[in-house]
């Protein structure tokens, strides 16, 4: 794919330079296309165009709500018949496999279209309460105003539309910068966007790397920022958005742990355990990555994720077959390979995996990963890897895994494994997290996600997620 234009105010326009952004396979390093690199004159006019898009009388935030959703309805149905185009682009471009991509980028999309459509139609716009000691107060909900998006590569359109969706739905405008990784979906999005009749300005896409991104978090014209990555990347984008009073979404990293408690059933749900900690090879911010397993049955679970890891198909991302991928580049090869070592100098004991996986020259793949006799102190067990690589560490009873769980600078997801629903339940409710699943985990689109501590700040998802793109306005009346 080679790209010249930059879809902004509706229209296929020339960049300010003739810079590229040039993507290879994960693969196999070669390359898969290339679009234009957007410079602050980019990221200007585009916020230009949402800001017109948004000020103008009788556009996108004056619609009637039911307007709004009939249109992210159609934009639905045009990513849906996009829906395989899209997935094998994410799948090339950042190493998830094919099953994964076509399950969650070619798919989720369109759900949260629909989803926040319907729940936008059926949200009052206003609300009259009665008022303490005399009077009463329309409150109105409104929306924010214009939308920086930063995308992110490892689910670049999954995790766009956690936030493209809810601020449609609300009436906002939206200016989206693709990650330089992973930018030729957004090729697609345009596209869809471009038949489904969105208005002119209401959605812009301007790709780039970080000081592109540095220039539209800080744009005058941008109202608010919705940010997930690094928590690195969020610490400077929520002090920026301090200094500016500007309100700001961030979904950071994680490092979850996995509690399995003494009577869990590991063949049971084996499929769950793979998914909750492999997803994405490993390259998911929510997986359960640290593995906590109780004394009494500790050998048992280092030889039930020793063979879930080193029995798992890892190849070619487009191969239906693939359960592991590759990484997205050979810079974040290097940072993982670079943790195994520090497990290995740490002195955790390595069970399988570690290196290359033979006969995968090409491309950026690390073989499935499992340390074992982990310290919870050491940096594997501390520091988001994002790779294949799991750490399990031993504990005592249940208030000891609790404990070890909660140690921790994250607070994203997490499991709990577990015969005992009601058990589980009370455990999940003492990990001190945003999101935690019992016997398997995904985030639901109907209720709110996010992190605490270094896992970031504000929810998205579920009606939470359609009130973050809005404000208040209280009409009193005597």
């Amino acid at each position: 794919m080679e790209m010249n234009r930059l879809y902004i105010g509706g229209n296929w326009v020339q960049p300010s330079t003739d810079r590229k952004i040039t993507v290879t396979s994960a693969s196999d390093g070669k390359p898969l296309g290339a679009v234009p690199e957007g410079m602050e004159a980019d990221v200007d006019r585009a916020v230009h165009a949402a800001r017109t898009a948004f000020d103008t009388p009788g556009g996108w935030p004056d619609w009637p709500p039911d307007r709004r959703s009939a249109a992210m309805l159609r934009l639905a149905d045009e990513l849906d018949g996009r829906s395989g185009e899209t997935a094998e682009s994410v799948s090339a471009q950042n190493g998830m496999p094919i099953s994964s991509a076509s399950a969650f980028e070619g798919a989720v999309p369109a759900m949260l279209l629909r989803y926040f459509a319907e729940l936008a139609s059926k949200t009052p716009e206003e609300e009259q309460r009665d008022g303490i000691p005399m009077g009463t107060t329309t409150v109105r909900r409104e929306p924010v105003g214009v939308v920086a998006t930063i995308m992110v590569w490892n689910f670049p359109q999954v995790i766009a539309f956690f936030k493209v969706a809810p601020a449609l739905a609300a009436g906002c405008t939206l200016v989206l910068k693709p990650a330089p990784q992973a930018v030729l979906d957004s090729v697609v999005l345009a596209e869809a966007v471009d038949k489904a009749g969105i208005p002119e300005g209401v959605v812009n896409i301007v790709p780039g790397g970080p000081e592109t991104g540095a220039h539209l978090v800080t744009h005058p014209g941008v109202d608010r920022v919705a940010f997930t990555g690094s928590t690195a990347v969020g610490r400077r984008i929520a002090s920026a958005c301090g200094q500016l009073l500007r309100p700001v979404t961030l979904e950071l990293g994680g490092k979850s742990a996995a509690v399995i408690l003494d009577d869990a059933d590991l063949a049971a749900h084996a499929e769950q355990h793979f998914a909750a900690s492999f997803l994405n090879n490993g390259q998911t911010c929510f997986a359960s990555t640290r593995i906590l397993a109780p004394r009494s049955r500790y050998g048992e679970v280092v030889d039930f994720h020793t063979a879930l890891a080193g029995g798992a198909t890892v190849g070619d991302a487009l191969d239906p077959a693939t359960q592991i991928g590759p990484l997205v580049s050979s810079r974040q090869r290097e940072r993982v390979e670079g943790y195994i070592g520090r497990g290995r100098a740490e002195g955790a004991r390595l069970t399988t995996g570690g290196g290359r996986p033979a006969g995968l020259e090409q491309g950026w793949f690390v073989e499935p990963t499992i340390f074992a006799d982990v310290d919870n102190a050491s940096a594997i067990a501390q520091e988001e890897i994002f790779g294949p690589v799991l750490t399990i560490t031993g504990y005592d009873d249940e208030d000891d895994a609790v404990r070890i769980a909660n140690d921790s600078p994250y607070g994203l997801a997490g499991t709990v494994w577990t015969t005992d629903p009601d058990r589980g339940d009370r455990v999940a409710k003492r990990v001190r997290t945003g999101t935690i699943g019992i016997n398997g985990y995904l985030p639901d689109i109907t209720s709110p996600y996010g992190g605490r501590k270094d896992s970031g700040l504000g929810r998205e998802l579920g009606p939470e997620g359609l009130r973050s793109f809005q404000q208040l306005q209280s009409i009193y009346h005597p």
